[in-house]
């Protein structure tokens, strides 16, 4: 009988089990179940300190009697601390590794999450700042333990981490009203979900306990190359940030546009959580498949064309189905998945990985803030919907292009 199926095997074993000296083992070595759970928790924990705000803005703008400007500076914040924080992630893995990095960011976030509930309106805006630098950090790192850990499911790791970066952001919005009523204000309402980054932070600790350079931050991890000079990579940081442009404008005025067209409130926050929703049995699938295939560009496409439909719904005949409408937007929306995809898949090494996430999401999350604010300005102008919905349909269409591109099996 022949041998070398085994020969293979073994040989991929110390391919996979092995590095040269003075770099980091990948994450892979911490394996398997334990640190998949590990992502999933973190995931969860990326969404809530944003969403969970604006069930309760009102509550507490009454409550510490702060003016409308601090409101919106309070929505704006995280944008601005995601592109910031963001584009300083790589330097920090490198510096202590990317377990410690990643378990500092979980700690980051719980401890803002905390500071931000125990005064006025400026220690409300500072704790905003520390709990989004978290997760500035967390965005651009779990998808390079995704890279170096799961090498062979690329896809179906980015899948589920997406999925539950959209079930974060979905829990945070629809759990945050009933936690005001159980436990009696806005404040410990806020604060509460600093008990799931605790339980995170646990869970990863226990990950990477014991991993030379991961755990402890020593080996530290290579530094990527500069991809300043790539135009693949600013490919993927300017389809990344029109995604995420949009999804910004939707988030924030999806709601409103339907109301104006008749939606009750309470109908027009379900249709919002539905969006949400829907993007998780994507985030499941779509990658899995779209990473096995040499390009994601009819994905990317597909998605971007139903989301376009949906939009062109809004501005023809926004009264006329909006459970329709929601529902293409909602699965247009859902190439956040593939945004995340194509980092991975663009890069071949971890530390690759870490410099194009860390330049799509910084740069990108530069491009997106001003989204809902140009949006708004446009209604103002305007008095209708029109004009700011055409403006949504343009970036899709801008954004399906660049993905086209961005989708190619290519690179960095």
């Amino acid at each position: 009988m022949s041998v070398e199926p085994e020969l293979e095997l073994e040989r991929s074993r110390v391919v996979t089990d092995t590095a040269p000296a003075g770099r980091a083992r990948p994450l892979a070595v911490a394996g398997g179940t334990l640190l998949a759970l590990a992502v999933v928790l973190a995931a969860l924990n990326l969404r809530p300190a944003v969403t969970s705000v604006g069930p309760l803005l009102d509550k507490a703008q009454a409550d510490l009697g702060a003016t409308a400007t601090w409101a919106g500076l309070l929505t704006t914040l995280p944008g601005l601390c995601f592109a910031v924080a963001g584009l300083a992630a790589p330097a920090l893995a490198r510096r202590v590794g990317i377990g410690a990095a990643v378990a500092l960011a979980l700690g980051v976030l719980g401890v803002g999450l905390v500071i931000r509930v125990l005064d006025g309106p400026l220690v409300v805006l500072g704790g905003t700042l520390v709990s989004s630098a978290g997760i500035a950090l967390g965005n651009v790192l779990i998808p390079v333990v995704v890279k170096d850990s799961f090498p062979a499911r690329v896809g179906l790791m980015t899948g589920v981490y997406t999925a539950a970066l959209q079930g974060g952001g979905a829990l945070g919005s629809a759990a945050t009203p009933p936690m005001d009523d159980l436990f009696g204000g806005w404040r410990e309402a806020w604060a509460g979900w600093a008990a799931l980054a605790v339980v995170a932070l646990v869970v990863w600790l226990l990950a990477v306990r014991g991993r030379r350079g991961e755990g402890g931050g020593a080996p530290r991890q290579e530094r990527g190359r500069s991809l300043l000079r790539s135009p693949l990579a600013w490919t993927v940081t300017l389809f990344f940030g029109l995604q995420a442009f949009v999804a910004y404008i939707v988030m924030g005025w999806f709601p409103q546009v339907l109301m104006d067209a008749g939606v009750s409130r309470g109908d027009a926050g379900l249709l919002q959580g539905l969006m949400s929703l829907l993007a998780v049995p994507i985030s499941l699938i779509v990658p899995a498949v779209a990473a096995r295939q040499g390009s994601q560009t009819w994905w990317i496409v597909g998605l971007g064309l139903i989301g376009l439909a949906g939009n062109a719904g809004l501005i023809v005949a926004p009264a006329a189905a909006p459970l329709l409408w929601a529902i293409l937007v909602g699965v247009g929306m859902s190439v956040f998945s593939l945004a995340l995809t194509v980092i991975a898949l663009r890069a071949r090494s971890g530390p690759d990985t870490a410099s194009l996430s860390g330049m799509a999401q910084g740069y990108g999350y530069l491009i997106a803030t001003p989204g809902p604010l140009l949006f708004g300005l446009l209604h103002d102008l305007t008095a209708a919907w029109t004009v700011p919905l055409i403006l949504v349909a343009v970036v899709v269409a801008v954004q399906s292009v660049v993905g086209a591109f961005a989708g190619r099996d290519r690179y960095v």
